[in-house]
């Protein structure tokens, strides 16, 4: 694949427009905030151009995939994305984005319809690119050393399905290297978004009506290193934490070692904070964190969550584990299995190893069974239900405040959640759409809490 710089919009075909319309463009996005984010950004840039966006299950001029490749299923479901897109419109051109694009760019440029292999760079090109495809041209790529990114790629988003939540990437990049993780081989190396870059567009998405910002970034907890004077996060939560018209500021996801007493202090004293921590623990076992190079111990772990809730009583905490890690030994598993249950988490997110060709651990010895991870997985999951389950039951005759989300669940509900990320039914109609609305907590439905309001929301 070549880069193209020749645009030929006279060429561009006219079928099946609006008047005035450039082109129909549908996106699709696998994976995490960050990825949610790098695709609303993608088609912010066709939005500006003049294209009318499309759902991906409808015929469109131009199909963006943004991918995800944190393990092979990932790797699947983002080929099976553009093989649909491309049957969906074989004249389309489909634009390739994303971590499985990046670390593995001639496999994706093979695929049926592959018009724009972009990966994670170059993504200001979206247009100009897709457009001389469409225009004839040849097929196109930006993907490059990743490592050879210095600079926040500042693609600004104002627009997100929706208008309650609103993700804002602060940082890109990652600079740790876990032995099982492919993400520092598709996303380079640290690279901050600067203070002021992220206060303007809190401000612009504050203005839009979202109630709710969303911290996010492949390792937030090192937003600054790269920066002059090295900032720390306890900065942004400070500096966006007074902005008016913000009711509720939150983190994705922060690394244990990250979480300090600066930064919990900030979270205690900024009142638009939610008490809500995600620490992906990714192992229970001292061992099998030395052996994923993660740089803390169980013991550390234990002392951050101690001190977050010493400062935050009422904070809800959630993590990741991985099953089945290369040696992970049964004792090992059981090891981990009841450090999680003593954590007393609200929700575990549980993945079975994958080994991602180019990572150490790919070549550790000892790789488990898939039927061993298969059993450990579900043993993870169940033990997930309960530890769920226990904290649902824990706020049953409290009062919460409630963002009520945009989309009814069902006739005469709606939905959202608590700051500790609980989720919550409520009866109502759309009226209450992008308001909080403080509940008593009644009972459960499913995964949810059942609230009956209190106020009419604000």
């Amino acid at each position: 694949m070549e880069s193209v710089t020749t645009l030929l919009p006279q060429a561009l075909p006219a079928r099946g427009r609006e008047e005035g319309e450039r082109g129909r463009v549908a996106l699709r996005t696998l994976g995490c905030k960050v990825n949610q984010y790098d695709g609303e950004a993608l088609l912010e840039r066709f939005r500006r151009a003049g294209y009318r966006v499309v759902p991906f299950e409808e015929a469109a001029d131009v199909y963006i995939v943004n991918t995800c490749t944190v393990t092979a299923e990932s790797d699947r479901k983002s080929r099976q994305l553009i093989r649909r897109a491309h049957r969906r419109n074989p004249e389309a051109v489909v634009v390739v984005a994303g971590c499985y694009a990046q670390v593995a760019r001639g496999e994706v440029a093979g695929l049926p319809g592959v018009g724009v292999v972009l990966g994670n760079q170059g993504r200001a090109r979206v247009v100009e690119l897709a457009e001389s495809v469409r225009a004839g041209g040849r097929p196109a790529s930006t993907v490059r050393n990743i490592f050879a990114e210095r600079r926040f790629d500042d693609l600004a988003v104002e627009a997100f399905t929706g208008r309650t939540r609103a993700p804002l990437k602060i940082q890109e990049g990652c600079n740790e290297f876990c032995t099982y993780c492919i993400i520092p081989y598709a996303r380079g190396g640290l690279r901050s978004r600067s203070l002021e870059s992220i206060r303007r567009e809190a401000e612009r998405l504050l203005s839009a009506g979202f109630r709710e910002l969303v911290l996010t970034g492949v390792h937030i907890g090192a937003w600054g290193r790269d920066l002059p004077g090295q900032p720390r996060l306890a900065e942004v939560v400070r500096a966006l934490g007074g902005l008016p018209g913000l009711d509720r500021l939150r983190l994705s996801s922060i690394e244990p070692m990250d979480v300090d007493d600066g930064l919990l202090e900030a979270m205690a004293a900024t009142p638009a904070f939610c008490h809500h921590l995600h620490l992906p623990l990714q192992a229970g076992s001292d061992r099998i964190l030395r052996a994923m190079r993660r740089r803390y111990t169980t013991a550390d772990f234990a002392r951050i969550v101690e001190r977050a809730r010493r400062l935050m009583p009422d904070v809800g905490l959630s993590t990741d584990v991985i099953a089945g890690f290369p040696g992970e030994s049964e004792e090992e598993f059981e090891e981990g299995y009841r450090f999680l249950e003593a954590m007393g988490f609200e929700r575990l997110h549980v993945f079975p190893y994958s080994a991602r060709k180019g990572t150490p651990a790919a070549a550790f010895p000892d790789q488990v069974p898939e039927e061993v991870k298969r059993h450990r997985v579900e043993r993870l999951l169940e033990l997930g239900a309960r530890l769920a389950a226990a904290a649902r039951r824990a706020w049953i005759g409290r009062e919460a405040e409630v963002l009520v989300e945009d989309e009814p669940p069902r006739e005469g509900w709606m939905e959202g959640l608590t700051p500790g990320y609980l989720r919550v039914l409520l009866p109502g109609g759309r009226e209450l759409a992008n308001r909080i609305v403080r509940v008593r907590l009644v009972g459960e439905e499913g995964e949810a809490l059942v609230g009956r309001p209190l106020d009419a929301g604000a």
